[in-house]
């Protein structure tokens, strides 16, 4: 029997049509709040977060994607590359799992209190240094937006559809391919 948070997972979806409704400011921190006590690699926090509401700086979000959905509100979510951690073997970059771990957790907290969102990796990411002035050292990687669902929005038709745990699960090793 699914507990609390698979039953939260399970019903979040990506929301694509959203209300005019604002989202007040005491829910828009409490979803922030849940990005900040995110994990992160070493505990460097390198996420950076640029709050897009104003009529100006959506006009912004709709010039760098097509997929703004026309939400009330959307967060830009960043890592600044300056102090993420660096695996010492090859030197890869922790910042984009850091970075995605943060969204997911603002997700989560947002569809908890009734706020949609949807994870938004197509944009031009120079663009969007461009439009919202992003220092050298900060690496956008997702946008965010956040509403209150529309009356008749509806999950994709795919969203239910998961592969089995056994192919995509393996103990001790992979099979052979």
């Amino acid at each position: 029997m699914p507990g609390p948070f698979l039953d939260l997972a399970s019903a979040r979806y990506s929301v694509r049509k959203f209300s005019d409704k604002p989202i007040a400011k005491e829910t828009l921190d409490l979803i922030l709040e849940a990005g900040r006590v995110s994990p992160t690699a070493c505990n460097f926090q390198p996420q950076r977060i640029l709050v897009l509401e104003s009529d100006e700086a959506r006009a912004k979000v709709k010039e760098c994607t097509a997929s703004h959905f026309d939400a009330p509100l959307t967060l830009l979510v960043c890592y600044d590359k300056s102090v993420s951690w660096k695996r010492k073997y090859d030197g890869e970059d922790g910042g984009p799992v850091d970075a995605s771990i943060v969204t997911t957790q603002m997700m989560l907290q947002a569809f908890d209190l009734g706020v949609g969102s949807t994870w938004v990796g197509s944009f031009d990411p120079q663009r969007v240094r461009k439009m919202f002035n992003l220092p050298e050292h900060y690496v956008p990687m997702a946008l965010l937006p956040l509403g209150y669902h529309a009356v008749d929005a509806t999950p994709g038709a795919g969203h239910a559809s998961r592969l089995p745990l056994e192919k995509t699960v393996f103990y001790n090793e992979f099979p052979e391919q």
